[in-house]
């Protein structure tokens, strides 16, 4: 019987199911007003021998006592060392947080730093961004890097998006204002791996590492090769899915 590993997060759930360390199944739905309705549901749908909740909240599935919860630093680390044995420092930007997480050669968390203050800089920032400037979210990830002077001051999400329709009022082409969002992101980002670890083997986790245009500028600035792996959107849920397997299936 399988395993299960649930992430429930700010804007999307994501399940996966493993038996024997092999991915067998994955589900990945929107959050909506009811999280706790939806990974009952997704539960029911899979019935597992075991199941272990992370993410934004894991602990709305904690109410039944059968339902263990690891954090979500945890269940990154231990996804990213499956996907990627050689992997160091993991940088993980999700729906409403930013994470950074250097990891030792066993796998094991040696140092993270998280900005989950605000929603700057985040997945939600950039589907605000991307709608003002006209893109749709996939549109907004693969525009060409182009050089420019332009530089967005306030990465507070109600700032910037009045910042961003004043500079289309001026004139502005939209493709250097997405470009210069996406800069002030990498830079914020930047300073935060500065802060815990620069080590290659860099893995791109969460749903922003499908951003190639955001991976490319961070790659540039700190002049390294970062991994996207591809399945970078479950990584937590598959990390969760792990730990049950390994805690639970003796």
């Amino acid at each position: 019987m399988s395993f299960l590993g649930i992430d429930i997060g700010s804007r999307y759930i994501k399940a996966v199911s493993i038996e024997k360390g092999k991915i067998l199944e994955r589900t990945v739905v929107e959050t909506s007003y009811d999280p706790l309705k939806k990974s009952i549901e997704i539960l029911k749908s899979y019935n597992p021998r075991r199941t272990v909740a992370t993410g934004y909240g894991r602990h709305l599935l904690s109410f039944n006592g059968r339902t263990p919860t690891i954090t979500e630093i945890k269940a990154f680390a231990i996804g990213a060392k499956y996907l990627i044995p050689s992997c160091k420092t993991i940088i993980d930007i999700g729906g409403q947080d930013t994470k950074i997480i250097s990891l030792d050669e066993k796998g094991n968390v040696k140092k993270f730093e998280m900005n989950d203050r605000c929603a700057a800089g985040t997945g939600r920032f950039l589907e605000i961004m991307a709608s003002a400037l006209g893109y749709s979210i996939d549109e907004f990830g693969n525009i060409d890097d182009i050089e420019g002077t332009l530089q967005i001051s306030s990465m507070c999400t109600v700032f910037a998006e009045s910042e961003v329709i004043s500079l289309i009022a001026k004139g502005v082409n939209r493709k250097e204002i997405a470009v210069a969002i996406h800069k002030a992101i990498a830079k914020r980002v930047i300073s935060m791996l500065k802060k815990v670890s620069l080590e290659e083997e860099i893995v791109f986790a969460g749903g922003c590492a499908g951003n190639t245009l955001l991976k490319n500028i961070i790659e540039r600035e700190i002049n390294k090769k970062i991994i996207v792996p591809k399945n970078h959107h479950i990584l937590g849920a598959l990390g969760a899915a792990i730990h049950a397997e390994n805690y639970f299936g003796g």
